[in-house]
Protein backbone atom coordinates (compact mmCIF):
# COMPACT_ATOMS: atom_id res chain seq x y z
CA UNK A 1 0.00 0.00 0.00
CA UNK A 2 1.43 3.45 -0.93
CA UNK A 3 2.50 5.56 2.05
CA UNK A 4 -0.12 8.25 1.46
CA UNK A 5 -2.93 5.67 1.29
CA UNK A 6 -1.68 3.99 4.43
CA UNK A 7 -1.68 7.29 6.32
CA UNK A 8 -5.26 7.99 5.26
CA UNK A 9 -6.32 4.45 6.25
CA UNK A 10 -4.77 4.74 9.70
CA UNK A 11 -6.29 8.18 10.23
CA UNK A 12 -9.78 6.89 9.43
CA UNK A 13 -9.29 3.76 11.54
CA UNK A 14 -8.11 5.53 14.65
CA UNK A 15 -10.57 8.40 14.24
CA UNK A 16 -13.39 5.88 14.29
CA UNK A 17 -12.15 4.00 17.33
CA UNK A 18 -11.47 7.19 19.25
CA UNK A 19 -15.01 8.45 18.84
CA UNK A 20 -16.62 8.57 22.26
CA UNK A 21 -19.78 6.62 22.89
CA UNK A 22 -22.63 8.54 24.49
CA UNK A 23 -24.29 7.99 27.85
CA UNK A 24 -27.66 9.72 27.88
CA UNK A 25 -29.01 10.60 31.33
CA UNK A 26 -32.79 10.84 31.05
CA UNK A 27 -34.23 12.04 34.32
CA UNK A 28 -35.93 14.73 36.35
CA UNK A 29 -34.68 17.36 38.81
CA UNK A 30 -32.70 14.75 40.75
CA UNK A 31 -30.43 14.45 37.73
CA UNK A 32 -30.90 17.92 36.22
CA UNK A 33 -29.11 19.55 39.17
CA UNK A 34 -32.02 21.49 40.62
CA UNK A 35 -30.79 24.11 43.10
CA UNK A 36 -27.13 23.36 42.37
CA UNK A 37 -24.45 25.37 40.65
CA UNK A 38 -23.26 24.41 37.19
CA UNK A 39 -20.97 21.41 37.36
CA UNK A 40 -22.20 20.08 40.70
CA UNK A 41 -24.85 17.58 39.60
CA UNK A 42 -23.96 13.90 39.61
CA UNK A 43 -24.02 13.51 35.77
CA UNK A 44 -21.17 16.03 35.60
CA UNK A 45 -19.31 14.09 38.27
CA UNK A 46 -19.93 10.98 36.19
CA UNK A 47 -18.03 12.52 33.28
CA UNK A 48 -15.04 13.01 35.57
CA UNK A 49 -15.32 9.44 36.93
CA UNK A 50 -15.36 8.03 33.40
CA UNK A 51 -12.14 9.84 32.53
CA UNK A 52 -10.51 8.67 35.76
CA UNK A 53 -11.50 5.07 35.06
CA UNK A 54 -10.27 5.13 31.46
CA UNK A 55 -13.62 5.16 29.67
CA UNK A 56 -13.98 7.47 26.64
CA UNK A 57 -17.74 7.99 26.96
CA UNK A 58 -19.40 11.37 26.67
CA UNK A 59 -22.23 12.16 29.08
CA UNK A 60 -25.26 14.00 27.71
CA UNK A 61 -27.67 15.13 30.41
CA UNK A 62 -31.17 15.35 28.98
CA UNK A 63 -32.86 15.62 32.37
CA UNK A 64 -35.61 18.17 32.96
CA UNK A 65 -36.81 19.38 36.34
CA UNK A 66 -40.43 18.43 36.98
CA UNK A 67 -40.43 15.78 34.27
CA UNK A 68 -42.86 12.87 34.54
CA UNK A 69 -42.54 9.48 32.90
CA UNK A 70 -45.13 10.56 30.33
CA UNK A 71 -43.14 13.65 29.43
CA UNK A 72 -39.92 11.70 29.21
CA UNK A 73 -41.59 9.13 26.99
CA UNK A 74 -42.79 11.78 24.55
CA UNK A 75 -39.36 13.40 24.28
CA UNK A 76 -37.21 10.29 24.13
CA UNK A 77 -37.50 9.20 20.47
CA UNK A 78 -36.01 12.46 19.20
CA UNK A 79 -33.20 12.29 21.75
CA UNK A 80 -32.34 8.72 20.79
CA UNK A 81 -32.17 9.69 17.15
CA UNK A 82 -30.05 12.75 17.87
CA UNK A 83 -27.56 11.31 20.36
CA UNK A 84 -27.56 7.60 19.44
CA UNK A 85 -26.47 6.63 22.96
CA UNK A 86 -24.67 3.44 23.83
CA UNK A 87 -26.20 3.62 27.32
CA UNK A 88 -29.39 5.21 28.60
CA UNK A 89 -29.66 5.97 32.31
CA UNK A 90 -33.41 6.21 32.86
CA UNK A 91 -34.19 8.11 36.07
CA UNK A 92 -37.87 9.03 35.94
CA UNK A 93 -40.86 8.34 38.12
CA UNK A 94 -40.39 10.51 41.20
CA UNK A 95 -42.80 13.17 39.94
CA UNK A 96 -45.34 10.50 39.03
CA UNK A 97 -45.20 9.35 42.64
CA UNK A 98 -45.39 12.82 44.13
CA UNK A 99 -48.55 13.42 42.09
CA UNK A 100 -50.02 10.10 43.18
CA UNK A 101 -50.28 8.81 39.61
CA UNK A 102 -51.09 5.11 39.15
CA UNK A 103 -48.03 2.83 39.20
CA UNK A 104 -49.54 0.98 36.23
CA UNK A 105 -49.18 4.16 34.17
CA UNK A 106 -45.59 4.54 35.34
CA UNK A 107 -44.85 0.94 34.37
CA UNK A 108 -46.30 1.47 30.89
CA UNK A 109 -44.22 4.61 30.30
CA UNK A 110 -41.01 3.16 31.68
CA UNK A 111 -41.45 -0.02 29.67
CA UNK A 112 -42.02 1.95 26.48
CA UNK A 113 -38.86 4.00 27.05
CA UNK A 114 -36.74 0.95 27.83
CA UNK A 115 -38.01 -0.79 24.70
CA UNK A 116 -37.36 2.26 22.52
CA UNK A 117 -33.81 2.56 23.82
CA UNK A 118 -33.09 -1.13 23.36
CA UNK A 119 -34.47 -1.08 19.84
CA UNK A 120 -32.16 1.87 19.13
CA UNK A 121 -29.20 -0.23 20.25
CA UNK A 122 -28.70 1.24 23.72
CA UNK A 123 -28.15 -0.61 26.96
CA UNK A 124 -30.41 0.67 29.73
CA UNK A 125 -29.87 1.29 33.41
CA UNK A 126 -33.26 1.79 35.04
CA UNK A 127 -33.04 3.86 38.22
CA UNK A 128 -35.69 3.32 40.87
CA UNK A 129 -37.23 5.69 43.38
CA UNK A 130 -39.18 5.34 46.61
CA UNK A 131 -41.97 7.45 48.03
CA UNK A 132 -42.08 8.76 51.62
CA UNK A 133 -44.31 6.81 54.04
CA UNK A 134 -47.01 9.48 54.16
CA UNK A 135 -48.23 8.21 50.78
CA UNK A 136 -49.45 5.07 52.53
CA UNK A 137 -47.91 1.59 52.69
CA UNK A 138 -49.91 0.13 49.81
CA UNK A 139 -48.96 2.88 47.36
CA UNK A 140 -45.32 3.10 48.43
CA UNK A 141 -44.84 -0.67 48.09
CA UNK A 142 -46.52 -0.80 44.70
CA UNK A 143 -44.59 2.21 43.46
CA UNK A 144 -41.18 0.83 44.49
CA UNK A 145 -41.96 -2.61 43.04
CA UNK A 146 -42.78 -1.11 39.64
CA UNK A 147 -39.15 -0.47 38.75
CA UNK A 148 -38.04 -4.02 39.52
CA UNK A 149 -40.93 -5.44 37.53
CA UNK A 150 -40.11 -3.32 34.48
CA UNK A 151 -36.42 -4.21 34.72
CA UNK A 152 -37.23 -7.91 34.92
CA UNK A 153 -39.72 -7.80 32.06
CA UNK A 154 -37.25 -6.04 29.78
CA UNK A 155 -34.09 -7.76 31.06
CA UNK A 156 -32.33 -4.55 31.84
CA UNK A 157 -30.01 -3.35 34.62
CA UNK A 158 -31.60 -1.86 37.72
CA UNK A 159 -30.54 0.48 40.51
CA UNK A 160 -33.43 -0.01 42.97
CA UNK A 161 -33.14 3.36 44.74
CA UNK A 162 -31.17 6.39 43.59
CA UNK A 163 -30.89 7.85 47.10
CA UNK A 164 -30.00 4.60 48.84
CA UNK A 165 -27.93 5.03 51.98
CA UNK A 166 -28.67 8.68 52.70
CA UNK A 167 -32.39 9.29 52.10
CA UNK A 168 -32.91 9.80 55.85
CA UNK A 169 -30.03 12.25 56.30
CA UNK A 170 -31.74 15.65 56.30
CA UNK A 171 -28.45 17.54 56.16
CA UNK A 172 -27.87 16.13 52.66
CA UNK A 173 -31.06 17.68 51.29
CA UNK A 174 -31.94 21.22 50.33
CA UNK A 175 -34.48 23.24 52.28
CA UNK A 176 -37.37 21.65 50.39
CA UNK A 177 -36.43 18.26 51.83
CA UNK A 178 -36.64 16.68 48.36
CA UNK A 179 -33.58 17.67 46.36
CA UNK A 180 -30.11 16.48 47.40
CA UNK A 181 -27.40 19.02 48.12
CA UNK A 182 -24.12 19.36 46.26
CA UNK A 183 -22.46 17.26 48.98
CA UNK A 184 -24.85 14.38 48.21
CA UNK A 185 -24.05 14.22 44.50
CA UNK A 186 -20.97 12.07 44.99
CA UNK A 187 -23.07 9.63 47.01
CA UNK A 188 -25.58 9.42 44.16
CA UNK A 189 -22.76 8.71 41.73
CA UNK A 190 -21.43 6.00 44.04
CA UNK A 191 -24.87 4.37 43.88
CA UNK A 192 -25.06 4.61 40.09
CA UNK A 193 -21.52 3.53 39.22
CA UNK A 194 -21.55 -0.17 40.19
CA UNK A 195 -24.65 -0.75 38.06
CA UNK A 196 -23.42 1.40 35.18
CA UNK A 197 -19.86 0.16 34.79
CA UNK A 198 -20.75 -3.30 33.43
CA UNK A 199 -22.71 -1.63 30.63
CA UNK A 200 -19.77 0.42 29.36
CA UNK A 201 -17.64 -2.23 27.69
CA UNK A 202 -13.85 -2.31 27.78
CA UNK A 203 -11.74 0.61 28.84
CA UNK A 204 -9.79 2.28 26.05
CA UNK A 205 -7.39 4.27 28.21
CA UNK A 206 -5.22 3.56 31.20
CA UNK A 207 -6.97 4.20 34.51
CA UNK A 208 -5.92 7.53 35.99
CA UNK A 209 -4.15 7.65 39.32
CA UNK A 210 -6.35 9.17 42.01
Amino acid sequence: MPLRSMVIFLFVLFSGTAQAATILVWGDSLSAGYGLRAGEAWPTLLQTRLAQEGFPHQVVNGSVSGETSAGGRSRLPAALERHQPQVLILELGANDGLRGLPPSLLADNLGAMVSAAQQAGARVLLVGMQMPPNYGPAYTRRFAATFAEVATAHRTALLPFLLDGFAERKELFQADGIHPTAEAQALILDNVWPQLEPLLGARTARRAQR
